[in-house]
Parts: C-alpha cells; structure tokens; sequence
C-alpha cells in the first residue's frame, strides 16, 4: 500500500510537472505571437483572461503584432526595433520603431500599460473635459492602456496613417469605478487620390456599421473636427473616426466595436501603401510632402491630447511620445501654392472635409 502511494504520488507530480512544461511552453507560443512579452505577463493574463482589463492588453497586443509584420513584409529590407521599458510608477511599455527603410522614413507602433496616480495637470485636462474627478486625499489612481501608431512614408504619394486606441480607468474617493475608451483612425495624404479616400474611409464604414449605422457619421465628423489645426484654419489630414470617452451602451459592447476599429487598421491603409510605393515622384513633389510634414508636427506638438496627457503624466517615456514625429519636416516661410496645382487640391479639401462614401 504505502510503495503504491508513493507510486501514484511520483507518478501525480511527474504529471503537474509535464502539465507546467507544457503550459510554459503554450505561453512561449503564444508569446511568439507578439512583439514582446506582455507588459502585465502572460500568466497573469491568462489567469484574469475574463477581466475586460486583460483582454484589452491582449487586443492591443494583437494589434501591434499584426501592424508590424504587415508593415515589415512591405519594406523588407528594413526592421523593427524592439523596446520594452518600465515606469517605475507601476506598468511600462513595448515601442517598435522602424527607420529609414526603403518604404517607411519612419513607423511606429506603441503599445503603453501605466497606473498610478494622476498628476495634477492630467486630472486638470480630464476634468476640462467634463469628468467628476472626485479625488481622495487630491489622489486619483488611474489605468491605462492603447496601442498607438504613426507610419510616415518616404513615398509622396503614399500618406502618411495614425491609428490609436485606448481603454482608461480610475477610481474616484468613494471606490466608484469609471471606464472609458477612445481612438480612431485617420490618414494624411501628400497628394489627393480620391480613389484611395473612398477605400479607406469605406473599410472604416464597414467596421463601424457591424455595431451601429450611425457611429461612422458621427466619428467622421468627430474626426473632422479633433484634427483641426486652428492656426492654419486647415485639417491634419483627409479624417476617418476618432471618438472619445465613450462609456456606453456597455463595456462589452463599446469593447467590441474597439476590436472592429483596431481589426480594420491593416485593410484600410495596407493596399494603398502597396499601390503608391513604387510611383515616382519629383524633388517639387519630396518638398511638398516635408511642408505637410511641418503641419503634422504643429498639429502634434499644439493640439494633440495624447501628446499632452503624456508629457504631463510622471515617469512617462519621452521617446515614445514623441515617435509620431517624422524624421524630417519643413518649415518655409510664407509658402503657397499655385492656383489649380494638386497642390492647392489637397489644401481645398483640408479647409473644406468631404464625405467620402456617400
């Protein structure tokens, strides 16, 4: 009896230890699968797989991955840069960089998982925003985590793409919960192709339609509106969706409708990266597209609100704030184009959006 126990007992725990081989080696898998381990770690994860928390990480995860490699798979003679830091506040992040290749200038594509404490000036821009930010002790603990990304082509004709999405938290002094999500989608052409406008926003449609038919017109003009460079009186770029705290009808929907976004991040713009990026072009052409470059970073640097919420956030990493930036830019002093040039043709409908599906 007591040899057959110890039998059964050798035999329970070689199998515990296959069952963890295994189990290591099914998170090595499934590890392979993203650019980077998992800022919160795959176990622990897997282990709150059902928190809408986790899942988030994991699509944002996904995302970039699949971001990646259909942008390293275009541009093959260049690569990524991996780089995994930490905040010491608590969470960190994976930024991958891809530079001066044959057919990116620059790419980039963040994945962020921070929490802490909200600094004073990031509760300040929330609150201007309408949130009751009821904090204890002047403390608001917050989570956040997106996925974010700027590909700057060298290709004039090829436009220049952002996409970020987002998920947030906080708890207010009386334990109260508030969630909310963001992105959006948007592109910037050197050079009008209303064919490729069509196809782009027409794929962002399709995403949003899936949930609601009247979320694209609604995040189309919110598009419209967030990418206003004021100073200029022009738009960033020809638009696509961008929303903000969106916090209804429920979390698992609005989390759903996130995933279709991000989901339809490589149709959008991938066939139209593959159709330009051979197209010749001129010097007129490569100059055009540094100015547009200028009005980028102005629109960056001034207006944007992940920008601001990060250089305002403690311990945040500069450099991956600032990777939207292209590598290079111009700024010439008093610049217009010609009446009737592809150049004023862009220019027109950056004063005056377009619907472009209808």
């Amino acid at each position: 009896g007591a040899l057959g126990a110890l039998g059964l007992g050798l035999w329970r725990r070689a199998a515990a230890e296959r069952r963890r081989d295994e189990g290591e080696e099914e998170e090595e898998e499934e590890e392979l699968r993203f650019m980077a381990p998992p800022v919160s770690g795959l176990r622990e994860l897997r282990r709150r797989r059902r928190e809408l928390r986790s899942r988030m990480e994991l699509l944002i995860m996904e995302t970039q991955a699949e971001v990646c490699r259909a942008l390293a798979a275009l541009d093959p003679g260049a690569a990524f840069a991996v780089d995994t830091w930490e905040r010491k506040e608590g969470g960190g992040g994976i930024s991958c960089v891809l530079q001066d290749g044959d057919v990116f200038e620059k790419a980039g594509v963040n994945v962020s998982v921070v929490s802490g404490l909200l600094s004073e000036g990031a509760a300040r821009q929330m609150r201007s925003r309408g949130k009751s930010l009821k904090a204890k002790d002047g403390k608001v603990p917050f989570c956040a985590m997106g996925v974010s990304s700027v590909i700057h082509p060298k290709n004039p004709h090829v436009p220049t793409m952002h996409f970020n999405y987002r998920y947030f938290e906080i708890e207010e002094a009386d334990g109260t919960i508030q969630w909310w999500f963001g992105g959006g989608t948007d592109l910037t052409p050197t050079y009008l192709n209303e064919e490729d406008a069509v196809h782009f926003h027409k794929t962002l449609k399709e995403a949003c339609d899936k949930h609601d038919l009247k979320l694209y017109p609604k995040y189309k003009k919110w598009c419209d509106d967030y990418f206003y460079i004021k100073h200029r009186g022009e738009r960033r770029g020809i638009g696509g969706i961008f929303f903000d705290d969106l916090d209804s009808p429920s979390k698992e929907e609005v989390f759903q409708f996130v995933k279709s976004c991000a989901k339809a991040v490589v149709p959008c713009y991938v066939p139209i990266v593959k159709k330009h990026c051979h197209d010749s072009f001129t010097p007129e052409e490569k100059l055009w597209q540094q100015l547009r470059r200028g009005r980028y970073v102005e629109f960056n640097l001034v207006y944007d609100r992940g920008t601001k919420f990060g250089l305002l956030t403690p311990g945040s990493r500069i450099e991956s704030i600032l990777m939207s930036l292209p590598l290079t830019a111009r700024w010439e002093y008093m610049h217009t184009p010609p009446a009737s040039s592809k150049e004023a043709e862009i220019l027109e409908v950056l004063r005056n959006p377009k619907d472009w599906v209808h």
